[in-house]
């Protein structure tokens, strides 16, 4: 279990809150649960820089086998193993959410106990004009 303090922005809070009810997979969403009711909730400004969040790459290494491993922080219905985009759902996506960058875990996963630190955490891309917007390519001349 994670004892390091965790930070979520609202808006993550509130998808993940919503994913976790909804969510009827065994044990995950009430672990999720978990970690979400233990977290400090702010506004996305205020947000730590290297918090994990959802779209955060980050570096994550195996303390007993020293392997390092990068994923990208996904929902779930955009995991991708090949594209290295990780659900929040599985078992190190729960374990890592809202974490610092230099934080150890000590998570439950089907292939045992795993410790882990936080290597580098990117945060998200932002995108330069939000989804559906539209954006004039010239404003009509006033006749």
């Amino acid at each position: 279990m994670n004892t390091s303090p965790l930070y979520f922005s609202i808006e993550d809070y509130t998808k993940l809150s919503l994913l976790a009810t909804a969510t009827s997979r065994p044990g995950t969403p009430s672990q999720l649960r978990s970690e979400l009711s233990r977290g400090v909730v702010v506004d996305a400004t205020a947000l730590p820089p290297t918090a994990i969040r959802l779209g955060s790459t980050v570096e994550i290494e195996d303390l007993e086998s020293g392997e390092i491993e990068t994923y990208t922080l996904v929902l779930p219905e955009q995991a991708n193993v090949d594209a290295r985009k990780l659900s929040v759902l599985a078992p190190i996506g729960t374990a890592v959410i809202g974490c610092l960058q230099g934080a150890e875990v000590a998570w439950s996963t089907p292939g045992g106990t795993r410790r882990l630190r936080i290597g580098r955490v990117s945060p998200p891309a932002e995108p330069a004009t939000p989804v559906g917007l539209t954006l004039p390519l010239a404003l009509p001349s006033a006749s």
